[in-house]
């Protein structure tokens, strides 16, 4: 990418939960769950929804069939509530259901059952 990605600034520190997930290795599901993830494709209450919890940033990469996302959250973001409170809101259940079509999991499950956290084990100090 040649022309870089948008950073937010923050007046302090932030928690940062980065986290994995497969999809079906199918490259024409692949390229609709990439559209559902765009701007044009994205689900209005989706995006509402992880604001509304507390989310200010998050970013999803791509390598094959292979998903890493980046969250960051304020200090006192409480994961384990957040994702309580997410899976009540508005569409969020069937979203989970309909991305589920092209995820590797089980039929079900959670985002938070889905997508399995990662510890860091580096830092460029």
């Amino acid at each position: 990418m040649t022309e870089g990605y948008p950073v937010r600034e923050y007046q302090g520190p932030v928690k940062r939960y980065c986290q994995m997930l497969d999809l079906k290795d199918d490259p024409a599901l692949i390229q609709q769950y990439r559209h559902y993830h765009s701007p044009e494709g994205c689900w209005p209450e989706i995006l509402e929804g992880i604001r509304q919890v507390g989310i200010l940033e998050m970013e999803i990469y791509i390598r094959d069939n292979h998903l890493f996302m980046i969250v960051e959250t304020p200090l006192d973001f409480d994961w384990d509530t957040a994702m309580s409170r997410l899976s009540t809101l508005p569409r969020q259940a069937e979203w989970e259901a309909f991305v589920a079509l092209f995820q590797k999991c089980a039929e079900g499950a959670t985002s938070d059952e889905k997508w399995q956290m990662m510890d860091r084990m580096f830092y460029l100090y």
